[in-house]
């Protein structure tokens, strides 16, 4: 598949012509143009790029394949790029560009021995710091350059306050708004910030970078969220756990239909204050609370041992997809909608959605661990559901996701 350019606007064209610092870096809103432009500065310095290795990371190497690769091989198209999923590389042009990962510090030893005459990183904001200190460290090709992409992040990231505003630096930075791209319909525009609320509006929509604080869920209505959802009754039903044997463990019996989330009932046991359970013990309180209306459970995968035994008690078991900032930006999301409701008998439910706080002063988007084993709970399941319906909606039966 070809790709379809659009107008590029001003910035974008200035960024692509002057994005000659030895770091280049282009921020902001969502799907304001600054990824294309990236990608085609990018591209049009691997042409005629010194001699040396080349680099192109991402947070993990499907995001990269995902985010970056898949739009750069629209653009230039198979002739000139090949990818080696296997080999961990791709030609481009004729040059040799490895790929790599930067989702914890280990990627710091993966790239410590090689002479970068360029690289190319994705989703900086999501970087471990002493990642891209080895990487900038790498770059010592003369005429060596270096061209990421971000969303902005927390006031006082390492990103912003290290590099993007220090003075001195040799670095070029491409601040984008949604006005910077002259391609997007006005609706689309609208609904953008229809999706978004708070501390994601300011970021991926205002593209400011802005301290996470106070409540998590600041736009939580009780008057508007809990209610009764007799209409979703005929949905998918699964539960949702979050396991604790000290802390507490907390099931949740999730509904959906027609993209509408509702949180039936929960179930909550406080070990320090009620008293250890045994696995055994949890597997017969998760019969009682699933009334048959369920075979399905979203769970984290480090529960392993209550996760062997529901398996072999015939449970279908998912593992659940566990990123915070990317649950919390969902979870937010579906609120600002109206799509997720919380049935008026989850009362620790709804306590902790008004007690949910961000860590103060925090370098990185991070809750507070206190208040949030329903707010866990809630999280596997709905992101988790959302993850499998995008991949695969056959996924599903009447009562729950089969294997």
């Amino acid at each position: 598949m070809s790709f379809r350019w659009g107008e590029f606007g001003d910035k974008a064209i200035t960024s692509i012509l002057k994005s000659d610092a030895r770091i280049n870096i282009w921020d902001g809103a969502v799907r304001s143009g600054k990824t294309v432009s990236s990608i085609v500065a990018w591209l049009s310095f691997v042409a005629k790029a010194p001699p040396g290795a080349l680099l192109m990371m991402g947070k993990t190497r499907l995001a990269l394949r995902r985010n970056i690769l898949d739009l750069m091989e629209e653009m230039v198209g198979p002739k000139h790029m090949r990818i080696s999923e296997s080999q961990g590389r791709l030609l481009l042009f004729g040059r040799v560009v490895h790929l790599e990962s930067a989702n914890n510090r280990m990627a710091e030893e993966r790239i410590r021995g090689l002479t970068l005459s360029g690289a190319y990183g994705d989703e900086l904001t999501l970087w471990p710091r002493e990642v891209f200190q080895m990487l900038l460290s790498r770059l010592s090709v003369s005429g060596a350059r270096f061209y990421g992409t971000t969303n902005p992040g927390p006031s006082r990231h390492w990103l912003l306050t290290d590099y993007l505003q220090k003075e001195g630096l040799n670095l070029t930075r491409w601040h984008f708004t949604l006005d910077d791209n002259p391609n997007l319909p006005e609706d689309y525009r609208q609904a953008l910030k229809d999706e978004y609320t708070g501390l994601w509006y300011q970021r991926f929509v205002e593209g400011k970078w802005c301290a996470s604080q106070g409540l998590v869920y600041d736009l939580f209505d009780p008057e508007r969220h809990v209610q009764n959802r007799p209409d979703l009754k005929e949905g998918r039903k699964w539960i949702a756990c979050d396991y604790g044997i000290f802390n507490p463990c907390v099931f949740g019996l999730l509904e959906e239909k027609g993209g509408c989330y509702h949180l039936e009932r929960e179930y909550y046991h406080d070990g320090r204050r009620d008293g250890q359970k045994t696995d055994n013990q949890y597997l017969d309180d998760l019969r009682k609370f699933a009334r048959d209306e369920a075979d399905t459970i979203v769970i984290d995968p480090s529960a392993s041992s209550l996760i062997t035994l529901l398996r072999q008690e015939g449970w279908n078991v998912i593992p659940a997809r566990n990123q915070v900032t990317e649950g919390i930006q969902t979870v937010a999301s579906l609120l600002q909608q109206g799509r997720l409701t919380v049935d008026p008998s989850c009362k620790r439910t709804v306590e902790e959605f008004e007690s949910y706080v961000w860590e103060d002063e925090a370098v990185s988007d991070t809750p507070q661990k206190k208040n949030d084993h329903c707010m866990d709970m809630l999280r596997y399941g709905v992101m988790t559901h959302q993850a499998v319906v995008s991949r695969d909606r056959r996924s599903f039966s009447g009562r729950g996701l089969r294997r």
